[in-house]
């Protein structure tokens, strides 16, 4: 950034003249769980930043303020389509905006190493390039609306065990080529303007303190943004300071404040490495429009000028755009539903479709069942920090019900039940006790007795980060009457860490101090306690729950629920199955949820929990039309895959869910999306990496064959490879051009013409690979180097143009070098299909 009068950076000298050490310093901590400190003698306004990537969660976590609630980041990858991914990124601005926030903490960008990391459905994919691209799409759609994207979690943090103290183990090659491709790739192209250290250490130093953070992150990929650790990751005073770190979350207690001014005027930490920091979270504040000329105050939130970012993506999406300048709230909403429905079918794979069973046509139905454990359900999200409360959501059965309207009977039974914790109240089951309002009522008590929070919430699962009213206060008691129709034995409990008291109409349920040593699973997986207590058929139950916490707690947060008894699960199975037998076609929802696939918590199985598998093959056994909707974040076993009709995979898919769905049943929309990760057939397969540490380390032993390098280096055969996806036509690959020789200062260019010869308009994901079966550097079988979208009308011809980039060619050996000799390149529509194929020399 220049320095002329009245530049960004020239706003930011002016201010950092004017600071002394000690507010220099205090800028460096948050003052509270989300925010900064403002300074305003400098026009420095407080920054607010806010949990991403699906969805902009905002100050608090409060379903009296929903989001809008996007794909979740491996349904983004899916669609291969950076363009698409860019839009997003723009709805995440305007969300932002909307809730005051100036930096949202996304995207994730880690790799699907292993397929049990409980938060790969918030990273994009188990290949660099694949991520990289899409990642660099959503940082450039959010900051072009001046809201900051902070990439994330550098580097290494690819499972969820033992984060916060496990060692990474990475070769210096693997880290370049693999692990830290995807963030140069983004900094390189997108220019992000945050980017948050991860809790873990990668060769024997935690990523706060990492000199990773200085080379290549600053110097040799030229990252001048501001460097945020992940919540309670900063850990020193010192190690921390002499590093890359520059803003310690959350705030205000920390390894830094007093200790750090000391070691200041001690010596031990030079003054210039403070500047270093404050200057780079100035710098954020001034493209986010947080910092004022001299003598000013600080402009709202996007009222900044930013930089102007680089587009790598013009070209409009042929689905849907997103119009964040729309006149009315009621266009706008309009608009980004029309957006998220549209991502939702473009990130859908079709993995099989024996004998073009789909789409459905509506004419020729007359009866439809919608079986599942997932089908009424509306599952659109994962678990932990991604989660928000959404605006509204559709599921299965409501998307498919609103589509066929009153001609078609859809019949539902969930056929076996999956979930063994406790589920949350909402407002339509309890009645607050002080007005008759639906809701309950929440009421927040300081030591001495006094009142210090009253209010009304609309549902039980609660949670409160950095809030005034917690920071006064030692207990929280909720009251509810609770409206179960029939009544009858139910299980009554609660979830959370602390001292708990639970009451229904003043029979003692749980009390019990409950712990947790880790006060963020406490919260993001809180132990269960619970009892079966009956409730009255006529009238309502009146339960109060009493919470203790400690003085000033940074975060309180539990769950009250209420769980119908279960049907006999024979009972339950019969009844889909007998559903399904009278059925023109049945459709069978399975998969996880937001707690199985969650930040804190890896799989242990990739199974699909309970008896969903058997459900699957009982209704298949009895309807051939049997089409198996997946909804998970990330693989899971298929083991019935060929004998049901079709499997669609729908990721976790935003609050559009339903109404996606159904105009993919229906072909009204294609199922766009291609596998972004292998999905194994089986648990016994080498190529699946653990993600357990042994003796505090995980080694990636497996350097560079992450993913489907892996399989193919090992020859084995996964259930679907990388890259497959179906959908409705089908394609020829007619021509590819032979550009022979790789240009010495640029990227290789070849031509692909392809053929539609289905029946259907349609678009594909063309795929390029290289190898090299002869080499002196020891390579994967083959790897990703570029990829584009081809579309075409039935019948018709198009030529697409596939840019390899000459980093793609290249190998770490202490700096990029390119082997001379032939690259083979492979063309096709996975890792393992390839129908094409040219040769490139690299001089």
């Amino acid at each position: 950034m220049e320095r002329t009068p009245g530049s960004p950076e020239a706003l930011v000298e002016h201010a950092l003249t004017r600071l002394d050490t000690d507010r220099k310093i205090r800028l460096l901590t948050g003052s509270g769980f989300w925010r900064t400190h403002a300074e305003p003698a400098v026009g420095l306004r407080s920054m607010l930043l806010s949990d991403g990537p699906a969805g902009v969660r905002g100050e608090r976590y409060d379903e009296r303020d929903p989001s809008a609630v996007l794909p979740c980041p491996t349904a983004v990858a899916a669609s291969w389509d950076p363009a698409l991914a860019r839009r997003l990124g723009r709805l995440l601005a305007a969300e932002a905006r909307r809730k005051g926030v100036d930096v949202v903490l996304g995207p994730t960008v880690n790799l699907h190493r292993t397929p049990y990391a409980g938060r790969n459905f918030e990273c994009y994919s188990e290949d660099p390039l694949l991520s990289g691209a899409i990642g660099a799409a959503t940082v450039s759609g959010i900051q072009s609306a001046g809201v900051a994207a902070t990439v994330k979690h550098y580097v290494g943090n690819d499972f969820e065990t033992d984060r916060f103290t496990v060692d990474v183990r990475i070769g210096e090659r693997a880290l370049r080529e693999v692990y830290a491709a995807p963030f140069e790739h983004i900094v390189r192209t997108a220019a992000p303007w945050a980017l948050m250290a991860a809790y873990n250490s990668v060769n024997g130093t935690t990523m706060t303190e990492s000199p990773l953070l200085d080379e290549p992150l600053r110097g040799e990929w030229g990252f001048d943004g501001l460097v945020v650790s992940d919540w309670f990751a900063a850990r020193s005073t010192e190690g921390a300071a002499l590093g890359s770190l520059d803003l310690a979350m959350p705030g205000p207690l920390g390894p830094w404040g007093e200790a750090l001014a000391a070691a200041v005027e001690d010596g031990r930490v030079p003054l210039d490495a403070v500047d270093a920091k404050v200057r780079n979270l100035l710098r954020l504040a001034a493209r986010v429009g947080a910092l004022g000329g001299p003598g000013e105050d600080a402009p709202a939130v996007g009222a900044g000028d930013p930089e102007p970012q680089a587009d790598p993506d013009p070209e409009p999406h042929p689905e849907a755009e997103l119009d964040t300048d729309t006149d009315t709230d009621t266009d706008t909403d309009t608009d980004e539903r029309a957006l998220l429905r549209a991502a939702a079918a473009s990130g859908a794979v079709l993995v099989r479709n024996h004998d073009a069973l789909l789409p459905f046509s509506a004419g020729q139905l007359r009866r439809v069942a919608v079986l599942g454990p997932n089908a009424a359900a509306a599952r659109v999200q994962g678990g932990g920090s991604a989660t928000v409360h959404p605006r509204q959501t559709a599921g299965p059965l409501d998307g498919l019900r609103a589509a066929l309207g009153d001609t078609v009977e859809v019949t539902h039974a969930p056929g076996v039940r999956t979930r063994p914790r406790l589920r949350a109240l909402d407002h339509r089951q309890m009645t607050d006790p002080v007005t008759g309002a639906p809701g309950l009522r929440v009421r927040f008590h300081a030591a001495d007795g006094s009142l210090v929070l009253d209010e009304l919430r609309l549902t039980s699962r609660l949670l409160w980060l950095s809030d005034t009213a917690i920071e006064k206060a030692c207990t929280v008691e909720v009251e509810a009457d609770v409206h179960m129709p029939g009544g009858g034995p139910h299980r009554i409990g609660v979830a959370g860490s602390g001292r708990f008291l639970l009451t229904a109409d003043d029979a003692v349920l749980v009390d019990e101090d409950i712990a947790k040593d880790d006060p963020l699973s406490g919260i993001l997986h809180p132990p269960e306690r619970s009892t079966t207590h009956v409730l009255a058929p006529d009238r309502p139950t009146r339960l109060r729950l009493r919470h203790e916490f400690p003085a000033g707690a940074l975060a309180v947060g539990f769950l009250l629920g209420v769980e119908a008894p279960d049907s006999p699960a024979d009972e339950e199975l019969r009844r889909a199955v007998a559903l399904a037998s009278d059925a023109d076609a049945a459709v069978v929802v399975v998969g996880t949820d937001e707690q199985l696939e969650s930040e804190g918590v890896d799989r242990t199985t990739l199974a699909l929990p309970g008896a969903q598998d058997e459900l699957v093959r009982r209704v298949a056994a009895v309807n051939p039309r049997t089409v198996v909707v997946v909804n998970s974040g990330a693989p899971v076993l298929l083991p019935w895959r060929s004998e049901v009709g079709a499997v669609l995979l729908t990721w976790f898919p935003g609050q559009e869910y339903g109404h996606a769905l159904a105009d993919i049943l229906l072909g009204r929309s294609e199922p766009g999306g291609r596998l972004p990760m292998t999905w194994p057939a089986d648990e016994a397969s080498p190529a699946l990496r653990s993600a357990t540490p042994v003796d505090g380390a995980v080694a990636y032993g497996d350097d560079l064959d992450i993913g489907y390098r892996g399989w193919a280096a090992g020859g084995h055969r996964p259930a679907y490879p990388f890259g497959h996806g179906l959908g409705y036509t089908t394609w020829e690959y007619v021509a590819v051009s032979d550009p022979a020789d790789l240009p010495v200062d640029g990227d290789a260019v070849v031509a692909v013409t392809l053929r539609n010869t289905g029946t259907r308009h349609g678009r594909h994901t063309v795929q390029a690979y290289l190898s090299r079966e002869v080499s002196g550097v020891d390579r994967p079988p083959l790897w990703l180097a570029g990829f584009t979208i081809a579309e075409a009308a039935p019948g018709a011809e198009t030529t697409v143009s596939l840019r390899l980039p000459r980093r793609a060619f290249a190998h770490w050996a202490e700096g990029w070098q390119i082997e001379p000799g032939r690259f083979t390149v492979l063309i096709g529509d996975s890792a393992e299909v390839h129908p094409v194929r040219t040769e490139l020399r690299a001089g």
